[in-house]
């Protein structure tokens, strides 16, 4: 018996559910997300609204921050390895493979130079970004790379970063 049996049951009862029904009206498989924040008085911290859920980003004190959250590329590193984990529970769902543990980590690079306005050859961004997959499962070793691969193609926060999507700014 594999360590998330009782999970990946309920979780096999709810993908057949989304999937009866999206397959009923597909035009409910696409969803709107959306997310805001703000800066917080004097402290410069970043409550981030997600749905019904607050996040507190911050900056680290060389930018003048307090340090009492993650930073906004923290965030980003880590809402790619949420998803990874949840599309690799997904994937164990779809593909009947039993799991005992499944961890992600997430790394990158940042050049701040251009963020505190020194020149730079290329905007700021996250470069380099790796991720290492942990995962523990009785399964043969041939259906583990089914799993890692079907993952790989089905993460939705992987694919926007991937093949990214055009990000405009209204008003």
């Amino acid at each position: 018996m594999a360590l998330l049996d009782s999970y990946i049951a309920r979780k096999t009862a709810v993908l057949a559910a989304r999937r009866a029904d999206y397959e009923a009206k597909p035009e409910s498989s696409v969803i709107s997300i959306k997310a805001s924040s703000q800066v917080a008085g004097i402290t410069g911290a970043r409550p981030v609204r997600i749905g019904d859920h607050t996040v507190l980003t911050d900056s680290a004190p060389g930018l003048a921050g307090h340090a009492l959250g993650p930073t906004a590329p923290e965030l980003l590193l880590g809402s790619l390895a949420s998803c990874l984990v949840h599309t690799y529970l997904i994937q164990a769902v779809l593909l009947n493979i039993p799991l005992d543990h499944v961890e992600i980590e997430v790394s990158g690079r940042l050049d701040m130079a251009g963020v505190v306005g020194l020149p730079y050859e290329q905007p700021p961004r996250i470069e380099d970004i790796t991720y290492v997959a942990r995962v523990q499962s009785p399964a043969l070793a041939e259906d583990i790379k089914r799993m890692h691969r079907a993952a790989e193609e089905t993460c939705p926060v992987l694919n926007t970063l991937r093949y990214p999507v055009q990000v405009r700014r209204e008003g």
